[in-house]
């Protein structure tokens, strides 16, 4: 069964998280500071994270990053309403999405069941895409540029296998948020901005010039092969 590790230093907000996943059918663990997150992270291996920003010792953006640092387990930040300096560099850091405090359960727990979804292996078809030097392999989700394998999170992969899938075809970022993260919301946009820089950091031999991930200004992104 599906696990989901709901890490919350307020008891109130970590119950109702709870009920609500369990009401789904997941298995819960709950932490309320850094530390003992990390410890059941270590120990109970979870398949996904809700991780508040604020924590009593190590922070969520500490733990978010010492999560990414050695694997791709989703994660979900939770942030303070109006803190978007927290959830840019939540998603710098890796993080899958967020949701901002306050916020409604369902809306969290329907944002649970789609980046669970888009984290599964087996839904995508085992297919391979080669482009000069940069190969990407979702049936395994690794992506290879000039013979060395790149650290990409989920949610990256997501958007670099639907752009690559769709080469030369100019997406807005409201498209992008629709077809890649499940969901549309004209705030969110600047999340797409986030994890497509990141993605240029990592897989363009110059992010500013890039090769493949290209800005269409005042329309979108495209994949140029």
């Amino acid at each position: 069964m599906t696990t989901v590790l709901v890490v919350d230093d307020e008891p109130t907000i970590r119950e109702i998280v709870v009920r609500y996943l369990k009401r789904d059918g997941y298995e819960t663990l709950e932490a309320a500071d850094g530390n003992r997150a990390r410890k059941l992270l270590e120990t109970q291996r979870p398949d996904l994270v809700v991780l508040d920003v604020m924590l009593p010792g190590v922070d969520g953006l500490e733990l978010c990053h010492w999560i990414r640092a050695s694997s791709r387990l989703p994660v979900i930040m939770l942030t303070a309403r109006g803190e978007e300096s927290d959830r840019i560099v939540g998603l710098e850091l890796g993080a899958d999405d967020y949701v901002t405090k306050p916020f409604s359960p369902r809306e969290l727990a329907a944002r649970v069941r789609t980046v669970l979804r888009r984290a599964e292996l087996d839904v995508v078809s085992d297919q391979q895409l080669s482009f000069d030097g940069l190969v990407i392999d979702s049936s395994s989700r690794d992506v290879i540029r000039n013979d060395e394998p790149l650290r990409l999170t989920a949610r990256e992969f997501d958007l670099l296998w639907f752009m690559a899938r769709h080469p030369r075809r100019v997406f807005s970022r409201e498209q992008l948020m629709r077809r890649v993260w499940g969901y549309a919301s004209a705030v969110d946009t600047g999340t797409v901005t986030v994890h497509m820089r990141r993605l240029r950091e990592k897989i363009e031999e110059d992010p500013s010039r890039p090769r493949h991930l290209e800005t269409v200004w005042g329309v979108g992104y495209r994949f140029s092969p």
